[in-house]
C-alpha cells in the first residue's frame, strides 16, 4: 500500500502568488500554452486527415480502405492517445516526474510524424502505423502531466484555476485551428504527405518552445517525482514502474513484428467494439481498487466517488463530440455543398470551426465563471457538465433534420455547410461548459499522490467517447443513407438523458461533499 504521507514533487516549489505576468495568470502558463498549442497543433492537423486518407483510392494515394474499417482504426488511434495517459501519469509520478515525462513524450510525438511522412518514400504501411504509435506513446507521457502542472501554478485553487484552464484550452484550440486548416490544406490538395509533414514541424516547434523556456518560467515544478520516505519502498516502486514498462513495451513490439510479418491480422472494427467493453471495465476496476486499498481518508473517498460520477458522463459527451474526425468528417466530405465560387472548400477545415469557436468563446467563458464566483456563487462542476451535455445534445439535433434532407433527397443531395457549422457551435457551448472545468475537477478533487493517475483517468473517459465514435464513423456511407438519422437520433437522445440524469445527482453530489474540504 502506497503510504499516505507521499507528496508530490510538484508542491515543493509552487509559483509565487503574485506571479500574474501572463494575462493575470503565472507566467510559466504561457510555456505551458505553447508547448501544448504546438502540440494540438501537430495532432489535430493529423488527426482529420486520417480517415479521408486511408478511405481514399490506391490511385488517390490512399490505402483504399472500407470506411468502417478506417473509421475504426481513426478511433483505436485517438482512444491509444488517451489511454496512454494513465500509465503516462504513473510512469511520471514514479519514476521521470513531470518535466522529464512531457520532454520525452514531444521527442516520441515528433518521431511519430516523421515517419509517417516519411511513408509515402517507403511505399508501406509500416512505417505510417508505426508512426502512429509512436504518437500514442508520446501523448500519453505528455498530455496528463502538462495538465497537472497547469493545475500547480494555482495552489490557492478556486475559480482563478477554472480561468487558467480555460486560457490553456483557448492555446490548445489555437493550435487545432491552424493545424487543420494548413494541414488539410496541404494534404487534401497538394498530397496526403505533406500535409502529414506539416503536422511534424508544428511539433518540433513545441518541443523548442519547452525546452527553452521550461526552466526559467516553472521553476522546480515537476522536476523530480514523487519520493516515498521509505528507501526501500522508493526501491520497490521504481523496479516495479520499470518491469512493467519493459513487458509492456516489449509485448507492443511483438504485435508489430507479428503484424508486420503477417502472422496476425487485425480486424480493427472487431477491437475497437472490445476494446470498449475492456476500457469501462478497467476503470471502474482501477476506481474500486483505489477506493478500498489506495490509502484514502474519508473526504479523498468522497472525492473519488464524485471524480467516478464525472468519467462516466464526460465518457457520454465524448462518444458525441469525437465523431468529429469520423462520421461529420465523412459527412462534411460526401453530404455537404462545399463549393464557395470556383474553390472547393477542404472537407477538412470543418474540423476547425469547433477550434475558431473556442478561440472565441474561451475568454468569455473564463470571465463568467469568476463572474458567477464572485456575484452569486460558482456553479458546481456537475452543474456545469449538465449544461455541456444538454447543449451537445441540441448540435446534434440538428444533424438529424441534415440527415433526413439527404434521405429524402436520394444520393447526390447535398446540404448547406451551415447545418455543421450550426452543430459545431451548440458542440463548443458544450464543450465549453464541460472540458476545461473536468480538467480542474481532477486536479482540484484528486488525493494529491494520485493527481497524475487521475488526470490519465480523465483522459481515460475521452478514450473510451472515441472508440465509440470510430465504431459511428462507418454508419456515414452514401451508400447507406437510412443510417445517419439513426445514428444521430441515438446519439441525440443519450446527450440529453445523460443531461437530464446528471442534473438530478447534483444536489446530492453536494449534500456528500458538504462535510470534505473540496470545492465543486
Amino acid at each position: 500500500m502506497t503510504s499516505p504521507v507521499n507528496v508530490r514533487a510538484t508542491t515543493l516549489d509552487q509559483p509565487p502568488s503574485g506571479d500574474r505576468s501572463f494575462f493575470g495568470h503565472p507566467r510559466g502558463l504561457s510555456t505551458l500554452f505553447f508547448t501544448e498549442m504546438w502540440e494540438r497543433f501537430s495532432y489535430y492537423g493529423l488527426r482529420p486527415l486520417l480517415v479521408l486518407f486511408m478511405t481514399a483510392a490506391l490511385a488517390s494515394g490512399g490505402f483504399g480502405f472500407d470506411r468502417t474499417q478506417a473509421s475504426a482504426i481513426v478511433g483505436i488511434y485517438a482512444a491509444s492517445v488517451y489511454l496512454a495517459s494513465l500509465p503516462g501519469g504513473w510512469v511520471a509520478d514514479r519514476l521521470l516526474g513531470l518535466r522529464r515525462a512531457i520532454q520525452l513524450g514531444a521527442v516520441l510525438i515528433a518521431a511519430g510524424h516523421i515517419s509517417i511522412a516519411l511513408s509515402a518514400l517507403a511505399r508501406t504501411k509500416l512505417p505510417f502505423f508505426l508512426g502512429l504509435i509512436l504518437i500514442v506513446l508520446g501523448t500519453g507521457l505528455l498530455k496528463p502531466n502538462i495538465s497537472a502542472i497547469v493545475g500547480d501554478l494555482y495552489p490557492e485553487g478556486g475559480a482563478r484555476r477554472d480561468a487558467g484552464f480555460s486560457i490553456f484550452y483557448m492555446g490548445i484550440n489555437l493550435g487545432a485551428f491552424a493545424g487543420q486548416l494548413i494541414t488539410g490544406a496541404l494534404g487534401e490538395k497538394v498530397g496526403w504527405h505533406y500535409g502529414f509533414a506539416a503536422a511534424g514541424v508544428g511539433m518540433i516547434i513545441g518541443l523548442i518552445v519547452y525546452t527553452i523556456r521550461a526552466p526559467k518560467t516553472l521553476g522546480d515544478i515537476g522536476v523530480v517525482p514523487t519520493r516515498d520516505p521509505d528507501a526501500q519502498r522508493q526501491a520497490r516502486q521504481e523496479r516495479n514502474v520499470k518491469l512493467t514498462l519493459a513487458v509492456g513495451l516489449g509485448l507492443l513490439v511483438l504485435v508489430i513484428v507479428l503484424v508486420a510479418t503477417g502472422v496476425m491480422t487485425i480486424d480493427a472494427a472487431a477491437i475497437a467494439q472490445s476494446m470498449t467493453y475492456v476500457l469501462v471495465g478497467t476503470a471502474v476496476l482501477y476506481f474500486g481498487y483505489i477506493f478500498i486499498a489506495g490509502g484514502l481518508t474519508s473526504d479523498e473517498k468522497k472525492r473519488v466517488v464524485v471524480i467516478f460520477v464525472l468519467f462516466l458522463f464526460a465518457a457520454i459527451f465524448w462518444a458525441a463530440f469525437e465523431q468529429a474526425p469520423t462520421s461529420l468528417n465523412l459527412f462534411a466530405a460526401d453530404f455537404t455543398d462545399r463549393q464557395v465560387g470556383g474553390f472547393e472548400i477542404p472537407a477538412t477545415w470543418f474540423q476547425s470551426v469547433n477550434s475558431l469557436f473556442i478561440i472565441l468563446l474561451a475568454p468569455a467563458f473564463a470571465a463568467l465563471w469568476v463572474t458567477l464566483a464572485r456575484r452569486r456563487g460558482d456553479l458546481s462542476s456537475p452543474a456545469k457538465f449538465s449544461l455541456g451535455l444538454f447543449l451537445a445534445g441540441i448540435g446534434f439535433l440538428l444533424m438529424i433534420w441534415a440527415a433526413n434532407i439527404i434521405l429524402e433527397g436520394g444520393p447526390g443531395t447535398l446540404v448547406s455547410p451551415w447545418w455543421l457549422v450550426g452543430s459545431y457551435f451548440f458542440q463548443t457551448l458544450g464543450e465549453l461548459a464541460l472540458s476545461p472545468v473536468g480538467l480542474s475537477s481532477m486536479t482540484k478533487l484528486s488525493p494529491r499522490k494520485y493527481v497524475g493517475q487521475m488526470m490519465g483517468i480523465w483522459f481515460l473517459a475521452t478514450a473510451v467517447g472515441n472508440l465509440i465514435a470510430g465504431l459511428a464513423g462507418g454508419h456515414v456511407d452514401p451508400s447507406k443513407l437510412e443510417q445517419m438519422p439513426k445514428l444521430f437520433t441515438v446519439t441525440t437522445i443519450s446527450l440529453m438523458a445523460a443531461a437530464v440524469v446528471l442534473a438530478l445527482l447534483i444536489v446530492p453530489i453536494r449534500r456528500m461533499m458538504a462535510t470534505t474540504k473540496a470545492t465543486l
